[in-house]
C-alpha cells in the first residue's frame, strides 16, 4: 500500500472555516440586514400570491396560453392543471411556491442580466466568470447550503439564497451568448450612425438578443422550481414541504399529489415562458 503523503494535505476546510469565522464577526450586522430585507420582500411577494383570488389565477393563466400559443385547447388544459392544485388543497402552498421562485427569478435577474452583459463586452472577465457558473452549478446544494445557513439560520431567506445560487447561471450564460451572437456588421452600423455604447446596447444588442435571454429566464425559472424541496428542508414552507413530510411519513398518496401539483407548475411556467421566446424569435 502506498498512502498519500501527509506533507501534501491541504487545510482547505480549516481556512474556509477561518473565513466564515471572519464573516460572521465582521460582518454579522450586514447579512442580519440583507436578510430582513429579503424577508419584508418574500413576505409581501407571498402575500400578494396569496391575496389574488384563485379564479383570476386561473384566468390569467389560461389567457396568457392562449395569447402566446394560439391554441385555446392549450389554454383549458392548463386552466385545467391549475384546477387540479386546487382541488388537492394545495392552492395556498402552491402560491408559497411561486411566490418563492418569483423572488428568486427577480433577483436573479437584477443581478445575472448586468453579470452576462459584461462577459459580453470582456473576453477576460468571461474566462474568471465561467468557472464560477461551473461551480454553482455542479456543486450539490447541500454544499451551500451550509454557510448560507450559518449566515441567515432557518427559513424563507436561506431557501431564497441557495435558490438563488442555483438558478441563476443559466440567466448569466444565456445573455453572454446571446449578445455575442448579435451579427457584428449591426453593431457597427449602429456606431456608425452616431450612437454610443449604451444606446447600441439598449437599442440594437438587447433587443436582437432578447429571445435568447428569454431562452435563460425560462431555464432560470425552472431551475429554481426544482429547487423547492431542497428549500422545504431548511425552513421554507410551499409543496416541497409537503413532499418532505410524505417522504417522512411515507404517505405515497400524499407526496404524489404535491409532486404531481408540482409537475403542473412546471409545465405552466416553461410552456408560457417558451413560447414567450418562440414568439419573439419569429
Amino acid at each position: 500500500m502506498f498512502p498519500f503523503p501527509e506533507f501534501l494535505d491541504i487545510p482547505l476546510a480549516e481556512w474556509i472555516d477561518d473565513v466564515m469565522d471572519w464573516l460572521l464577526i465582521n460582518w454579522g450586522d450586514f447579512f442580519d440586514a440583507v436578510g430582513t430585507g429579503l424577508l419584508w420582500f418574500l413576505l409581501r411577494l407571498e402575500w400578494f400570491f396569496l391575496w389574488l383570488p384563485w379564479f383570476v389565477v386561473v384566468i390569467v393563466v389560461a389567457g396568457a396560453a392562449a395569447k402566446l400559443m394560439d391554441r385555446w385547447w392549450i389554454a383549458l388544459v392548463m386552466a385545467a392543471m391549475m384546477m387540479a392544485i386546487g382541488s388537492f388543497g394545495y392552492w395556498d402552498l402552491a402560491m408559497m411556491t411561486l411566490a418563492l421562485v418569483t423572488g428568486a427569478v427577480v433577483i436573479s435577474l437584477g443581478a445575472g442580466v448586468p453579470v452576462g452583459i459584461a462577459m459580453s463586452r470582456s473576453d477576460r472577465m468571461e474566462a474568471t466568470i465561467r468557472p464560477m457558473l461551473d461551480a454553482m452549478q455542479t456543486m450539490p446544494s447541500f454544499v451551500y447550503l451550509i454557510p448560507v445557513l450559518m449566515f441567515f439560520g432557518l427559513g424563507k431567506v436561506p431557501a431564497l439564497f441557495a435558490t438563488i445560487v442555483y438558478s441563476m447561471p443559466p440567466i448569466i450564460r444565456l445573455t453572454n451568448v446571446g449578445i455575442r451572437e448579435v451579427p457584428a456588421d449591426m453593431v457597427e452600423a449602429s456606431k456608425a450612425f452616431g450612437a454610443s455604447d449604451w444606446q447600441t446596447l439598449m437599442k440594437v444588442q438587447l433587443p436582437l438578443a432578447r429571445p435568447t435571454i428569454v431562452v435563460g429566464i425560462n431555464q432560470t425559472t425552472m431551475m429554481a422550481l426544482a429547487m423547492v424541496v431542497v428549500a422545504s428542508m431548511i425552513g421554507a414552507r410551499g409543496l416541497g414541504m409537503e413532499v418532505l413530510l410524505s417522504i417522512n411519513r411515507i404517505e405515497v398518496g400524499r407526496g404524489f399529489e404535491a409532486g404531481l401539483s408540482i409537475v403542473f407548475l412546471a409545465i405552466i411556467i416553461d410552456r408560457i415562458t417558451y413560447a414567450m421566446a418562440t414568439r419573439k424569435r419569429e
